[in-house]
């Protein structure tokens, strides 16, 4: 048995808002919606990300992750640039000591996207 993919359920209020956020802002396509079920499935290139809004299953104040989703690019800078007048930065470009070149965003609702990139031959 192996795993194949994850592909985060993002919970949010404001559906129409978070697909133009991730569409507009990020570039991502929105490859189906179901306004009867409150739901959509975005991608960009190998990353999918689905909406949805809170259903009677679970309960739901506010959208809430208290960790980040991670995403390898292959050209931090130019997303960077991209971004960093656009987005509300969480922090900005940056190289780490554990050998990435990354920096994170806040989206719409409050989820922290951390966009990042391996550093060649770091030492």
């Amino acid at each position: 048995m192996k795993f194949e993919e994850l592909r985060p359920i993002l919970r949010t209020e404001e559906l129409d808002e978070t697909i133009d956020f991730y569409t507009k802002m990020l570039d991502f396509t929105c490859d189906e919606r179901n306004d009867d079920w409150g739901w959509a499935s975005l991608h960009r290139d190998a990353v999918v990300i689905m909406l949805a809004k809170p259903n009677a299953h679970e309960g739901f104040a506010k959208p809430a992750f208290t960790g980040s989703f991670y995403i390898s690019i292959n050209d931090v800078d130019a997303f960077w640039e991209k971004l960093k007048d656009r987005a509300n930065i969480c922090y900005p470009i940056e190289n780490f000591e554990w050998g990435m070149r990354e920096f994170a965003i806040y989206d719409n609702n409050g989820y922290i996207l951390q966009f990042g990139q391996d550093i060649p031959d770091y030492n």
